[in-house]
């Protein structure tokens, strides 16, 4: 039976699973349902390209970090 290869590049899900309707992604890691859909499948690579867009859409929706480590900062308004 052969083993599966691990996966190093973790998932940057934070498990506040909410759609910005308006954005199109999840505003806790900020991927889109696509990316949400393809991570468990994706080779590490493919996740690192899906992590820069992340990366990307946070800076520009979530400049103040508010979602950041899950828990959503008291002076940030929601």
């Amino acid at each position: 039976m052969s083993q599966l290869p691990t996966q190093s590049v973790a998932s940057p899900c934070i498990n506040v699973c909410k759609m910005d309707d308006a954005g199109g992604f999840c505003l806790g890691c900020f991927r889109t349902i696509a990316e949400i859909a393809l991570w468990s499948r994706a080779p590490d690579e493919q996740r690192l390209e899906i992590l820069f867009a992340v990366e990307r859409r946070r800076v520009e929706h979530d400049p103040a970090g508010c979602a950041g480590g899950g828990d959503f900062r008291g002076d940030c308004e929601r």
